[in-house]
């Protein structure tokens, strides 16, 4: 298997029931972006959780770089992720938030954070709590939570929800400058943000 693939073999999911995943087969590969189209409760975000680790499928296996989850380990190295909405240390600023992460992960230097906020927008400089900033500016620092530690995987649900055109497509260009080199799995309801940025689109109905 090549290198940051991922892989995902017969996949379902039941939860109290109601079958949720039936029988996804699909492969990853590195340097694409996949998009995942679908209604609200077509799965979207229970596969993006089977593949994190944090919901184990009722049958199949997902692999990522030949490793299964659940079982060679919890959660996939290298991967960077938005599920849901990011949490933030609300009367902290966006900078101080992000040394916090990286002083838990010990791989980047207060600096390389700075560079990170600069890449998505946000001004390092600021004393902004991060209560006070908008809903963009809280999904560009959510991106940037999620590429700290430059992660060979991004796994990104509805990072462009409830943003006014101008911030969905600042978001759309990041998300693109971010490919090279990565597996992002995109998952919207906003189609045209699917179509504008993904190399492959992937619908999940029924």
């Amino acid at each position: 298997m090549n290198q940051y693939m991922i892989d995902i073999t017969d996949v379902g999911l039941t939860i109290r029931g109601r079958e949720i995943l039936h029988e996804i087969n699909v492969q990853f590969e590195c340097g694409k972006i996949y998009g995942l189209v679908g209604r609200n409760g077509s799965g979207k975000t229970m596969l993006m959780k089977c593949i994190c680790g944090f919901v184990h499928p009722t049958h199949g296996t997902v692999r990522v770089n030949s490793k299964v989850i659940g079982k060679d380990i919890d959660f996939p190295e290298n991967m960077g992720v938005i599920i849901e909405n990011p949490s933030f240390i609300s009367h902290m600023s966006g900078l101080r938030n992000l040394e916090i992460l990286a002083g838990y992960k010990k791989c980047v230097s207060k600096e390389q954070v700075k560079k990170i906020m600069e890449l998505v927008n946000l001004d390092p400089e600021s004393r902004l709590p991060v209560s006070k900033y908008s809903l963009g500016m809280k999904q560009r620092l959510g991106i940037a939570q999620a590429v700290i530690n430059d992660p060979r995987i991004l796994v990104l649900d509805e990072p462009t929800a409830g943003l006014d055109p101008k911030e969905r497509i600042r978001i759309r260009n990041l998300i693109s400058e971010f490919s090279q080199g990565r597996i992002i799995l995109l998952a919207t309801h906003i189609v045209s943000d699917i179509e504008f940025i993904s190399d492959k689109i992937l619908l999940m109905k029924n």
